[in-house]
């Protein structure tokens, strides 16, 4: 019931946005907004598919694509993507495989799935370099803050580490059974390939997602550069702390498709379509489908 709860908690407080959603889907081309839901559904699939190769061993199929419907549901509820790591870690244990390879491999995920949203981002700003203005958007003196900011916390982190011996050999203990499993993965070509090729369509189907949704309203942005803007806003929020990036990741989309050469109106109408999509329509089901694995002690 605790995920009903917070599903409720959450619409309630953003119930302006998914009326004006619902309402921008009801002007929609549909074929495209169904192109779309594909897009979204198969997600999961791909999140599944790295899922899996970032173990050796063989996880139960069924159970694995249900854990990542209901991990998107979790992740929208805590933040930072919490919600998603602790399903998916919980899911490792119950099949089995210890905390620590569990833990090991999550981190394999995570390392997987933002070494290809980066490459896919440089990319296509390499084969387009035009796709993203960022010029009007970001000062001129902003970048040097921003940098500034990046080697403080780096610093800070070290010096952490080198102060405190008893964190400092749970890092290494951390790092060896990383790079171990790592290897075990990678010394399986299906593996290997299951989790870089899930990782690169994760992101890929997310951006073709919005690049839909842009279609079936009308946004005058090719279907490339609005993938562009896609993947420099998610990469640009991927730190703030909000619950499956809500207000953060609206805002971020909607100034990247402003930044590609969208207008401003037509832009927000998009991210709200695309939004109501992508978290509120799976949000429900993805609850009581949490609810369901839990009660079955899946997770």
């Amino acid at each position: 019931m605790v995920p009903l709860l917070l599903v409720t908690v959450v619409a309630v407080r953003h119930h302006g946005v998914l009326a004006d959603g619902f309402s921008r889907l009801r002007a929609a081309e549909w074929p495209w907004l169904l192109a779309a839901a594909g897009a979204t559904c198969l997600t999961w699939v791909a999140a599944a598919f790295t899922r899996q190769g970032a173990v050796v061993e063989r996880l139960p199929r069924r159970r694995l694509l249900a854990a990542q419907f209901a991990a998107g549901a979790a992740n929208h509820l805590l933040p930072t993507g919490l919600g998603a790591s602790a399903v998916n870690l919980r899911f490792m244990t119950v099949c089995g495989i210890p905390l620590a390879r569990s833990s090991a491999a999550l981190a394999l995920y995570l390392l997987a799935e933002s070494v290809t949203r980066l490459a896919l981002l440089a990319g296509l700003l390499l084969a387009f370099p035009g796709a993203l203005r960022l010029g009007p958007l970001l000062p001129h003196d902003a970048m040097g803050p921003l940098l500034y900011a990046a080697g403080a916390v780096v610093v800070a982190a070290a010096a952490v580490l080198a102060g405190v011996r008893r964190l400092r050999r749970a890092v290494a203990s951390f790092l060896r059974t990383a790079l171990g499993e790592l290897r075990s993965v990678h010394a399986r070509p299906s593996r290997a390939l299951a989790l870089w090729g899930g990782a690169l369509a994760f992101p890929a189907l997310q951006a073709a997602g919005l690049a839909l949704v842009g279609r079936a309203l009308e946004l005058p942005v090719p279907a490339v550069h609005t993938a562009v803007a896609y993947l420099a806003a998610t990469v640009a929020v991927a730190l703030v702390p909000t619950p499956g990036g809500v207000g953060s990741v609206e805002a971020a989309l909607v100034l990247a498709l402003v930044a590609a050469g969208g207008p401003a109106a037509v832009a927000t109408a998009v991210v709200v379509a695309y939004r109501v999509i992508t978290v509120w329509l799976p949000l429900l089901p993805g609850a009581l489908t949490l609810g369901a694995l839990v009660r079955m002690k899946v997770i």
